[in-house]
């Protein structure tokens, strides 16, 4: 079992357990500092959505800097369990924790977004239905922060606003291309 720390926020240095389970590849603090550089150190007032949440890192970084309501989705149960935990720990009330198929619960939900944070497992070839489905659930001036094995074009009515890359992993903030805000 290994361990990620929250990096910023009210719960700086506080650490999210991560098991061993294949596939799981927690963001990196490097990265993580990167995207809320981009963002602001707070995000008083949002409502996140952390598909595919894993270990949790993301959306408990967004919980920790002030967003509002932070949904985590996320299908196995092992780790929904350590979510849970941690969310208690830490009594994170913002946070809403789902087990659930991250792409069948974006299909179905109704709710919109200011920040979707979208890294499905790279070997499960998600990322492309995924994207479409997070697409419809974001808000007016809203931001949809990409996790990918490799360099994507942004998708028709989207641009990418900020990127980076840290070892195989490329990540990108998409904004809509009428979004003065951003």
């Amino acid at each position: 079992m290994g361990e990620v720390r929250i990096i910023g926020g009210q719960w700086k240095r506080s650490k999210l357990p991560v098991p061993d389970l294949p596939g799981l590849r927690p963001t990196s603090d490097r990265i993580r500092e990167t995207l809320f550089n981009w963002l602001g150190q707070t995000l008083d007032g949002w409502r996140v959505l952390d598909a595919f949440a894993g270990s949790g890192a993301l959306g408990f970084e967004a919980a920790s800097r002030g967003a509002d309501a932070v949904v985590m989705i996320e299908r196995e149960a092992a780790l929904v369990d350590g979510l849970r935990a941690s969310q208690k720990r830490l009594q994170a009330t913002a946070l809403i924790i789902h087990r659930a198929n991250a792409l069948n619960w974006m299909l179905a939900c109704p709710d919109r977004f200011d920040l979707i944070f979208l890294d499905p497992p790279f070997a499960d070839n998600l990322f492309d239905r995924a994207l479409a489905a997070a697409m419809q659930l974001l808000a007016e001036g809203g931001l949809i922060y990409v996790e990918s094995p490799g360099e994507i074009a942004p998708p028709a009515g989207f641009t990418t606003w900020r990127q980076g890359r840290a070892g195989v992993v490329h990540y990108q903030l998409l904004r809509r291309e009428d979004n003065p805000a951003a």
